[in-house]
C-alpha cells in the first residue's frame, strides 16, 4: 500500500461540566459531561517503502493499534508514522483518549474503514477510563463502563479564560477517594447532574455553567483547586457565566457567553498574573 499521507484528528478537552456520580447511592458509577475544546490531536501515516516506526504516542496509543489491526486481521503496511498535539498531558485535557481516538481515526482512513464508535469503545475499555472525546459533541457518559448514557447535542458552547495550576493527577489513583466522596454527597450531585440536563435540554448556557459551577465547588471537598475561591469571588466582576474546572486534573477557568474582547482579555491576563498563573483563551463547546 502507497499513496499519499492519511491522518487521524481527535479534539481534548478543558476538564468536565461535570464529574460525579450518575444518581445518588451506595455503589456510585463516576459519570462524566466532558468540556470538548478546540485543542486536538493528530496522527499522521505515510505510506511508502521503509517499514514502519514506532507511534511517537506511547504505549497507549500502541497497544490500540495492535488491538485495531488484531480485530480487523489487518497488517500495518510500508510507512511513517509521526504526530503533534496541543494538548498537555495529565492536566485534564484527555490527551491520551484524544491520542488513542486520533490514532483509531488514522487507522480507519488508511484501510478506507467506516468509521465505527462500537470498535472505539471496544479498544478504549481494553486500555483506560476515558471521556468522550470519541464523538463530536456533549454526551454524559460512564467514564469507567465505556457507556454513553445520553447525548446532549452541539447546541452548547463557551468562551474561555483558564489556567493549569501545577502539578498533576493520577486519575486511576484517586478512584476510590473520589467514590467515597460521592457516596457522602451524593444527593447534592444528583442535583446538580439534574440541573445541568434541564440546561442542555432547554439549551440554556447561562443554566449549565451554574451547575458546572456547583460541580467544580463539590469538587473543592476531595481534590480542591487553590485558585477556586478567587475566581468564585470575581465571576460577576468579569461577567462570567460560571467557573469549570478538571476535576481530576488542574485546569480551572471561566465560563463566557460570548467571545471576549482585547480589553477584557487584557483584565483577565492581569487577573490570573496577579494569583501567580499564565491566563489562556479557547473556545470550547459547540454552539
Amino acid at each position: 500500500m502507497t499513496g499519499r499521507t492519511v491522518s487521524g484528528v481527535c479534539h481534548g478537552t478543558l476538564g468536565e461540566l461535570y464529574q460525579g456520580p450518575l444518581r445518588a447511592g451506595a455503589d456510585p458509577d463516576i459519570a462524566v459531561v466532558s468540556f470538548p475544546v478546540e485543542r486536538h490531536s493528530r496522527v499522521h501515516f505515510a505510506p511508502g517503502a521503509q517499514p514502519p516506526n514506532p507511534l511517537p504516542l506511547g504505549e497507549k496509543s500502541a497497544t490500540a493499534a495492535r488491538l485495531f489491526l488484531e480485530r480487523f486481521g489487518l497488517t500495518l503496511p510500508p510507512g511513517r508514522w509521526s504526530a503533534h498535539s496541543d494538548l498537555r498531558v495529565g492536566v485534564g485535557m484527555a490527551s491520551s483518549t484524544a491520542d488513542i481516538v486520533a490514532t483509531l481515526r488514522c487507522l480507519f482512513r488508511l484501510f478506507a474503514l467506516p468509521y465505527d464508535t462500537d470498535v472505539v469503545l471496544g479498544v478504549l475499555a481494553s486500555i483506560e477510563r476515558a471521556d468522550s472525546v470519541f464523538l463530536d459533541e456533549f454526551a454524559l457518559y460512564l467514564s469507567g463502563r465505556h457507556r454513553v448514557v445520553r447525548r446532549l447535542g452541539t447546541d452548547i458552547g463557551f468562551h474561555t479564560a483558564y489556567t493549569t495550576e501545577p502539578g498533576t493527577v493520577d486519575t486511576a489513583a484517586v478512584t476510590d477517594l473520589l467514590l467515597e466522596h460521592y457516596r457522602r454527597h451524593g444527593e447534592e450531585y444528583e442535583r446538580c447532574l439534574t440541573d445541568l440536563l434541564k440546561g442542555f435540554a432547554s439549551g440554556d448556557p447561562a443554566a449549565v455553567a451554574r451547575a458546572a459551577t456547583a460541580s467544580a465547588a463539590l469538587s473543592q471537598n476531595v481534590l480542591p483547586k487553590a485558585t477556586f475561591g478567587s475566581l468564585l469571588a470575581h465571576r460577576e466582576r468579569f461577567g462570567a457565566d460560571g467557573v469549570f474546572v478538571a476535576h481530576t486534573g488542574c485546569l480551572i477557568g471561566y465560563l463566557f457567553p460570548g467571545r471576549l474582547d482585547a480589553g477584557l482579555k487584557s483584565e483577565l491576563s492581569a487577573f490570573f498574573h496577579s494569583l501567580g498563573h499564565r491566563c489562556s483563551f479557547a473556545q470550547g463547546g459547540y454552539g
